[in-house]
């Protein structure tokens, strides 16, 4: 197992503005070969943003690696919004493979 990970620091008051954006966003990974599952996260609030992370699990790196490079990664990120003062920076992946 893979999980891929994107940490994103939204302006206060906003969040459900990037909520939206992300509920109407086809992510084109249903067919996806290795693809397992989806969630949005929101973490801890402080006076600077809120915190949020996509979270994908994956059968594998490589099947990950590969939908980065596919055409369906391509259409999910073609209508990216960058409202401005929404996101305090860009995103931070982070990617963890299963050890135990």
């Amino acid at each position: 197992m893979y999980v891929a990970m994107n940490r994103f620091r939204i302006a206060v008051g906003r969040e459900e503005e990037f909520i939206n954006i992300w509920r109407s966003r086809d992510t084109h990974l249903k067919d996806v070969p290795g693809f397992d599952s989806f969630n949005l996260l929101q973490g801890e609030t402080n006076e600077e943003f809120t915190l949020f992370a996509s979270h994908t699990i994956w059968e594998n790196e490589q099947a990950f690696r590969d939908w980065t490079k596919s055409e369906a990664f391509r259409k999910a990120h073609a209508n990216a919004t960058s409202s401005r003062g929404l996101y305090l920076g860009p995103p931070k992946f982070e990617g963890f493979s299963t050890v135990l």
